[in-house]
């Protein structure tokens, strides 16, 4: 068949450029993964599971949350969460891929304009590009070109609302958006700041509520469920009128069958955790700060340590692998990136500070990528 072949050349070609994806088992300590709190193969996840299934929590939800699939515990995960996260209202979706797809595809109407910077989530890209509204980037982090990009399109003619698209932490450079510049843009236009929590939820913020909490503009947020929190999942918050709207107008939610409450009692029992246990928090921020030295003393630029995702960029695809393979062998398991998850010329390992690892694995990990920056130089 012509599309077997194809698709086989395609597969090829990626595997001469080293960007051929394959799925690899677990290996290694985890400096891959984005469970930050180290919760995911928790005893308080495991006890929360106990639970829920002495309560009579079913499994799986049977249709979507407009069929029969809608169960309490989704809504009292949604009703924790609005008020945890400080917001109106809260949707549960099942994914962050899934939720920024309705966001971005629902809320912005035509006539409007998103506003996004240059390296928001492929997600966020994925709802733009079935949505209506118009559409324009501005340079990573940089409010002064965020501020000509709308002078630009106001005089064009433009009168809609306006969405900045924003995430609080970068899931590839690791690096902080400017929230508080960006509020008092969206402030000064109107605007709603929609700001994908992805990487600061459970980290950043107190109680790891995230970074945009406390902001002055009217704001959206999406914080997912499988990446700090440990289970899975994604919770939209903001205001009741948006939550109602994506209730009756987003095809990812209405079509998609309902996440299972088992989930929902799962990220219940998390939030419930740092709402009363700071503990947890400030253990990955402590982390973090131990490896922001020990990078810093294996040469890495300070520009590069921000958070607890640490890129090591190397710009070439080859090197990159081969170094995350050494590391592999060597009992460090982590990840080299490539293009097109990264800009060309970015090839980078992309060191995540998780909950699984200790202050001496981190110690052990910068020692052994130490050599590496050393050629590098």
């Amino acid at each position: 068949m012509k599309a077997l072949g194809r698709l086989n050349s395609m597969l090829e070609t990626l595997s001469a450029r080293h960007r051929r994806r394959v799925l690899a088992p677990r290996r290694g300590l985890d400096f891959a993964s984005n469970d930050y709190l180290g919760l995911a193969e928790s005893p308080l996840l495991q006890r929360a599971a106990q639970n829920a299934l002495q309560r009579g929590v079913p499994l799986g939800s049977g249709g979507s949350r407009l069929l029969r699939g809608n169960h309490p515990e989704h809504e009292a995960l949604e009703q924790e969460a609005a008020a945890f996260f400080g917001a109106e209202a809260a949707l549960f979706m099942g994914g962050g891929f899934q939720a920024n797809q309705a966001i971005f595809s629902t809320l912005p109407a035509a006539g409007d304009l998103i506003l996004h910077d240059e390296l928001v989530h492929a997600s966020a890209h994925e709802g733009m590009r079935i949505g209506r509204a118009d559409t324009r980037a501005f340079a990573h982090n940089d409010v002064r070109d965020a501020r000509r990009a709308i002078a630009e399109w106001l005089a064009a003619g433009g009168s809609g609302q306006i969405w900045i698209a924003v995430e609080s932490i970068y899931s590839m450079e690791g690096d902080i958006a400017p929230l508080n510049a960006l509020s008092d843009l969206a402030v000064e236009h109107s605007a709603v700041l929609v700001v994908d929590e992805a990487h600061a939820t459970g980290v950043f913020g107190p109680n790891g509520r995230g970074m945009a909490h406390g902001l002055s503009a009217e704001v959206l947020t999406l914080h997912t469920c499988g990446k700090g929190l440990g289970v899975s999942g994604g919770l939209i918050c903001g205001p009741r009128v948006m939550i109602d709207t994506l209730i009756n107008r987003a095809r990812p939610f209405i079509f998609a069958t309902a996440p299972s409450p088992f989930n929902a009692a799962l990220v219940r029992a998390v939030l419930e955790t740092l709402q009363e246990d700071p503990s947890l928090t400030e253990a990955a921020v402590a982390r973090m700060r131990h490896a922001h030295v020990e990078a810093a003393r294996c040469g890495l630029p300070q520009k590069a340590l921000n958070s607890q995702i640490i890129p090591v960029i190397t710009g070439d695809d080859e090197r990159t692998m081969a170094m995350a393979s050494t590391l592999l062998e060597q009992g460090f398991d982590v990840r080299g990136i490539r293009p097109p998850t990264v800009p060309r010329g970015t090839s980078r390992l992309r060191v995540s500070v998780t909950g699984n690892v200790t202050m001496s694995n981190i110690s052990a990990l910068f020692e052994a990528l130490a050599p590496h920056q050393s050629e590098a130089a």
